[in-house]
This record gives C-alpha cells, sequence and structure tokens, in this order.
C-alpha cells in the first residue's frame, strides 16, 4: 500500500496536488489516479477502475451513491467551482460584462479552448451558452476541443493564434502556467459548480480516503481552497 487511488473532476487537480505533501507526512501514502470529465472519471468508478475516493460534482457523487459506489455517510462538500474565461498569460484580460459582450468576445476570438463539450462540467456549459448566445454554429470551427480543462489550457498557453480564448473552469485556468483567470461569465450566462468528496464503497484504504476529505474540507485549509479558486457556499 503505497498511494491513495482517486478518480475527480479536473477542477479539483490542483487543490489536491497542494494539499498532497501534507497528506503524505499524515499518511505515508502518495496520492495516485486520474483527473479529467467528471462524466469519464464516474464512468471509470462504475467500470471497476480501483478507487478509494473520488472528487466529483455534487449532483454526480450523489448518483454515485444512489448506485451504491460511493458511501453516502462520507459525502462533504470541498467548495463552488466558477466556469470563467482565461487568456494567454501575455494577452490582455477580456472585458466581459454581461451576455451581448460575452458573444462579442467569442465571436472575435479566431481559437475557442474548451474541454469536453459531453462529458466535462465546464464544455457541457460552454456547448449550452454558444447555443444560448446563438452562435454555435458560426464558431463550431474555431473550438479547440479537448478531454479536460487543464489539457485545453495547456494547448491555449502554447497557442499561435492570433487571438485565442479559453473557457473552462477557473481552478484549472488558476493552476496552469502560461495562462491567465480573465474573468467569470456573465450573470445569465454563469456557472458555479459545486463538488463534492466521498470514499467509494470498494476503498482498500478508507480510513486515508477520510482523511483527505477532512484535509480538503478543513477550516484550517480554507486558504488552500480560495487560492486553487474554490469558493465557498452552501448547495
Amino acid at each position: 500500500m503505497s498511494a491513495l487511488n482517486i478518480l475527480s473532476g479536473g477542477a479539483a487537480q490542483g487543490l489536491v496536488g497542494s494539499l498532497a505533501p501534507k497528506f503524505k507526512a499524515m499518511t505515508s501514502l502518495d496520492i495516485a489516479g486520474e483527473f479529467g470529465a467528471v462524466g469519464a472519471m464516474a464512468d471509470k468508478l462504475r467500470n471497476g477502475m480501483p478507487t478509494d475516493i473520488v472528487i466529483l460534482t455534487a449532483a454526480l457523487v450523489a448518483r454515485l451513491a444512489e448506485e451504491k459506489l460511493v458511501v453516502p455517510s462520507s459525502i462533504s462538500d470541498v467548495g463552488l467551482v466558477e466556469t470563467a474565461l482565461a487568456v494567454r498569460g501575455r494577452d490582455p484580460k477580456v472585458e466581459v460584462t454581461d451576455a451581448a459582450t460575452l458573444r462579442a468576445a467569442f465571436l472575435a476570438s479566431d481559437a475557442i479552448f474548451v474541454p469536453d463539450t459531453k462529458a466535462s462540467t465546464a464544455g457541457i456549459h460552454v456547448a449550452k451558452v454558444l447555443g444560448q448566445l446563438g452562435i454555435a454554429d458560426e464558431v463550431a470551427a474555431r473550438l479547440k476541443i479537448f478531454p479536460n480543462g487543464a489539457t485545453a489550457m495547456r494547448h491555449l498557453a502554447a497557442s499561435d493564434a492570433a487571438k485565442p480564448l479559453g473557457c473552462t473552469q477557473s481552478t484549472e485556468i488558476i493552476s496552469t502556467e502560461g495562462v491567465t483567470l480573465s474573468g467569470s461569465l456573465p450573470r445569465g450566462c454563469d456557472l458555479a459548480t459545486m463538488y463534492t468528496a466521498g470514499v467509494t464503497t470498494q476503498a482498500a484504504n478508507t480510513r486515508q480516503a477520510q482523511a483527505l476529505i477532512d484535509l480538503l474540507i478543513g477550516a484550517d485549509q480554507q486558504e488552500a481552497r480560495t487560492r486553487a479558486g474554490f469558493l465557498s457556499g452552501a448547495r
């Protein structure tokens, strides 16, 4: 036993990484597993991947508990994560105050970097917003879709497009070198998603999984959560 196995949405990768040294000091375990689109992570658990702990959207964790894959009593909120805009570190921030200016920003971009539009929280929302703004068809060829937000942001950082724009969860933007958080999506197009953690029913390291949850949600880690991009708030 040398590692705690995790399946998590990409939104929590930065936070988990920042707490990994403290967790290892507490338990002698490293943290191993995958971070990616929440739908894909849930399917990996359903398909039997050895997993001690999940950190996914609240709705998805609740569903996994109903499927008897997560222990209901272990479920705890970590925090809210906003879907936001990103630009390369060398580019000016995009000023977006309402739906009209968001629409203009998307139309002005020659490459739009987003996570999986069918399996990731932010990607599904981006697709919905583009439809809501009436520009889904117009910008379809400019969409650069990647398996998760972290990968999308790394490609945004390396992009040689003239005016690229990214849209994913704020935590993934903050934790990626070379990109800058440009701002939240405006009211009416915004999304704040609660992420929760839970111990799986198949966990081989139940006690250590609960220890990581306690660390993630602890009052003494509020600064770490804020720095990673999590907002406090109840569902």
